[in-house]
């Protein structure tokens, strides 16, 4: 399978880590080597799947960009920077609250293909890597962009949220025209979708009508899911039968 997916979105609270983390989760259950990539300086992904006992943590995604800093990278392997979850077949590259600090140097030095060089050896290993993005289209979300095959894009239903998505379409096809040629939209995930009120429906209704390529598998609002992230177990794990965990696994059956 070999693939690399990144999930992205400049606004925050669209669902970026829950859809990272519970596709990654279906995809370990079925079977399959899957990493996540948490290069979001708040480190949710991290701490969804880890809790906060870090302490497990070698090396993170921090000491991967301080080393290409340093040219230091070939003297570590990719796969040292991985820490293995608590369940079966997943894995995650950990993230670091000082991501930040090194942003800017990064840019300066050109280092925007060091992910994608890096995650090519890493594929090896694994049959899907899934990259969770900071709300921001920055230095880390461009790396992670450069890098993947395709792209899935968390949507929640709002005025402020259909902005930005159409400022993400651009700005993947700006990368898709400058670095990355094969770069495409998976889908846009529609969620914490209210089916009962007229206005989330009318607002996925006219992405429709634009062609965009919407997900057919709508993700619904629940406290459940806020659950999960304070258990830090994924919905699979969390609440098997729940009805939220029945519509991840129809969108990881989609995207399958």
């Amino acid at each position: 399978m070999n693939r690399t997916i990144c999930i992205a979105n400049q606004k925050g609270g669209v669902g970026k880590t829950t859809t990272a983390i519970n596709l990654g989760s279906g995809l370990a259950g079925a079977g399959l080597s899957t990493l996540l990539i948490d290069l979001d300086p708040q480190c949710n992904s991290t701490h969804y799947l880890l809790g906060q006992d870090l302490d497990v943590i070698e090396k993170d995604i921090g000491d991967f960009f301080l080393q290409v800093l340093q040219f230091r990278i070939i003297s570590d392997q990719p796969q040292s920077f991985v820490t293995p979850s608590p369940y079966p077949n997943l894995d995650v590259i950990a993230s670091h609250d000082e991501l930040n600090e090194i942003e800017d140097k990064l840019m300066a030095k050109h280092k925007i293909y060091k992910l994608r060089d890096t995650l090519k050896v890493l594929s090896e290993d694994y049959d899907v890597i899934y990259i969770d993005t900071a709300p921001a289209l920055n230095f880390y979300t461009m790396s992670a962009l450069i890098a993947a095959e395709s792209c899935i894009i968390p949507f929640d239903c709002d005025d402020f949220s259909r902005k930005a998505l159409y400022r993400v379409i651009e700005h993947i096809a700006e990368i898709r025209d400058d670095h990355n040629p094969d770069l495409e939209i998976e889908g846009i995930v529609v969620n914490q979708f209210q089916a009962r009120a007229n206005f989330p429906q009318q607002i996925v209704d006219e992405l429709i009508e634009e062609r965009l390529p919407v997900l057919s598998s709508y993700l619904s609002s629940s406290v459940k899911m806020r659950e999960s992230h304070e258990q830090h177990k994924p919905m699979i794990h969390f609440a098997p039968n729940h009805r939220l965990t029945e519509e991840l696994l129809e969108l990881f059956e989609e995207l399958s």
